[in-house]
């Protein structure tokens, strides 16, 4: 598939490129990023067609949002999409460290969650001032789940639902701040739960869609019948699928790194990079509207276009069925 394909969402109109750009790395996750490789990636992100763009406040406490937006801003608003989050207010603080839950480099502000409804206001009003754009296409509730929150996942919960935070999001889809809203999270099981609890358009699913993990399966079948989107992120499960040894953010288990194996060798074996078929597969399920990749530079975007767009034979999502090493009842 082309980078640029267009994929229209029916229930709200927006239309995505297959393949998207996401703003992590520019904000300097694990390693810091430069001004002039972020730009570069961008820039070839859009040479190959990309336009659809995401970020968050949280990525490089908020060095991500302002790389990205002093980009896009170049461009005219029409001939783009971007997605931010909310989830967390930033709070400045000198005493911000080099190295920050996980990006180097932050800039001095602390992220404080917060998914109250007045919380989600401060922070979309912040978004839109460090981008420079008053209308992000699609907001996001940032890393809400019990998996990120542990103990204290009913006390934010309770946020998005008792304490407004979720009319927030319908306030601002409304009054035409936003076109479209939902969650962008790690966890199927909460979007389940929030598909239930609030009138949501599209979800980023980060890792849990993809070549090696299909447990959300139920619930992408379920947002296929519903009309809500899937922007599916994380397609590599954090570089498993991509020649490192981490998933879920961590060192892959024994029995997870196995299973890659299985899948490096079987398309190895049929003259696929396990890349290609990592990016490419997401797309297969109706629900799924586009694939996010982050990129540190031009040179990952690349690699990830080329990827994306390279020839999968046949019969091949079958023949990954016959050997096990897909969910029988995957669409292929």
């Amino acid at each position: 598939m082309h980078p640029a394909t267009p994929r229209t969402h029916a229930r709200t109109g927006l239309t995505l490129t297959a393949l998207g750009l996401g703003g992590a790395q520019m904000g300097g996750l694990y390693q810091a990023t430069s001004l002039a490789e972020a730009a570069g990636a961008v820039r070839a992100a859009w040479s190959r067609g990309v336009r659809y763009f995401d970020t968050a406040p949280f990525y490089g406490f908020t060095r991500s949002e302002r790389r990205l937006g002093t980009l896009l801003t170049e461009e005219k608003r029409d001939a783009y999409v971007v997605s931010t989050k909310v989830g967390r207010v930033m709070v400045p603080d000198p005493g911000v460290g080099p190295m920050e839950e996980g990006y180097a480099d932050p800039l001095p502000f602390r992220p404080t969650f917060d998914y109250s409804h007045d919380g989600v206001l401060r922070s979309f009003e912040a978004s839109r001032q460090r981008l420079g754009i008053l209308d992000p296409d699609i907001l996001y509730v940032h890393d809400i789940g019990r998996f990120t929150h542990g103990d204290r996942h009913a006390h934010h919960w309770d946020q998005l639902t008792t304490g407004g935070g979720f009319r927030a999001l319908a306030r601002l889809r409304a009054e035409g701040a936003v076109r479209a809203i939902g969650l962008g999270v790690n966890e199927w099981e909460i979007v389940a739960q929030a598909i239930d609890a609030a009138d949501l358009d599209l979800c980023m699913l980060a890792g849990r869609y993809t070549l090696l993990e299909q447990t959300s399966l139920g619930l992408m079948e379920t947002c296929a019948r519903r009309g809500i989107g899937i922007v599916v992120a994380g397609a590599f499960n954090s570089g498993l699928l991509a020649g490192q040894t981490t998933f879920n953010y961590a060192e892959a288990p024994p029995a997870i790194a196995a299973r890659a194996q299985a899948l490096r060798t079987a398309c190895a074996e049929e003259g696929v990079r396990l890349e290609a078929a990592a990016l490419q597969f997401p797309l297969l399920h109706p629900a799924a509207l586009t694939v996010v990749t982050g990129a540190r530079d031009a040179a990952q975007v690349e690699a990830n276009a080329a990827w994306f767009e390279a020839p999968i034979p046949a019969g091949f999502w079958d023949r990954l069925k016959a050997r096990g090493l897909i969910d029988e009842a995957a669409p292929v």
